[in-house]
């Protein structure tokens, strides 16, 4: 995902959509091609990891876990060593919002909400996905925020086909959101995926004029990726420089999914409803 205020220092707020657009790649079919096996790794991981998790276990086992399928599958970890992160996953649990780093410390309890991210690059192009953990009994809040986040992401999703612009996907994602009672973090938003974890467009869930309102074209992949606090929006940073919780110790969920955008509709290339 893009750290916002990051986007904003690189980018004037006056940038115009023409400009946005010279940076966006368009897919070929043979690149689709290759993202489509991306994402299946991607969400196979995840997949996997959705069944195995149990209260007891550590993040740190977690991430193991996934570094040794992403290889045994012909991919590569693309967190590890990214920007210096030390995992194959982000293991975010409760106030903790984006970019928990996984550890042998960290013990996964009943009633945790734990988000797990994670990334792999297959012949050069990356897939990207991120699931909500609801371990053992969790809340009624809880378990209402994992629902409420989820409906977001496919909402949002629902809005991407060629003709759409960005603001299309924001509107429906934080009308949802906020129908329901709870607040879309906008600190980071989603992102153009392909050769390179982050590229253009960058995707938010948030009606905003910062960021150019891009209008989606086909070949398009992109992140939707919508990061929501049952309190409030604001968040901090902790002293590992990576790990990112909500600023009023709400909880908070993400989900994500790597998208195609296509002349009528779009395809999710990191599907796992499918299997």
């Amino acid at each position: 995902m893009h750290l916002l205020s990051e986007l904003l220092s690189q980018s004037p707020q006056t940038s115009s959509v023409k400009k946005q657009h010279r940076g966006i790649e368009i897919k070929s079919q043979r690149e689709i091609a290759i993202m489509r096996q991306a994402g299946k790794i991607v969400a196979t991981v995840l997949q996997e990891i959705s069944e195995l998790v149990q209260p007891g276990m550590t993040t740190a086992f977690l991430d193991t876990y996934a570094e040794r399928r992403i290889h045994e599958m012909g991919a590569i970890p693309s967190l590890k060593g990214y920007r210096g992160f030390p995992g194959t996953l982000c293991t975010s649990i409760n106030n903790e919002a984006v970019h928990g780093i996984p550890s042998q410390e960290r013990v996964i309890q009943s009633g945790d909400v734990l988000k797990v991210d994670t990334c792999a690059c297959y012949q050069g192009f990356h897939g990207d996905s991120c699931i909500a953990i609801a371990v053992g009994e969790v809340s009624p809040e809880a378990a209402k925020l994992i629902r409420v986040t989820e409906e977001a992401l496919y909402l949002g999703i629902k809005q991407v086909k060629a003709g759409n612009y960005l603001m299309d996907i924001a509107g429906a994602v934080q009308d949802f959101v906020e129908a329901n009672g709870f607040s879309i973090i906008e600190d980071f938003t989603g992102h153009g995926v392909g050769r390179n974890i982050h590229e253009e467009p960058s995707v938010f869930f948030f009606r905003t004029r910062q960021i150019p309102n891009v209008k989606l074209r086909s070949g398009m992949t992109i992140t939707i990726e919508p990061i929501v606090s049952a309190g409030s929006k604001q968040v901090q940073l902790l002293a590992d420089g990576w790990t990112v919780v909500t600023a009023d110790n709400s909880l908070a969920a993400q989900l994500e999914h790597t998208v195609l955008v296509t002349p009528d509709d779009c395809e999710i290339l990191s599907d796992r409803t499918n299997w």
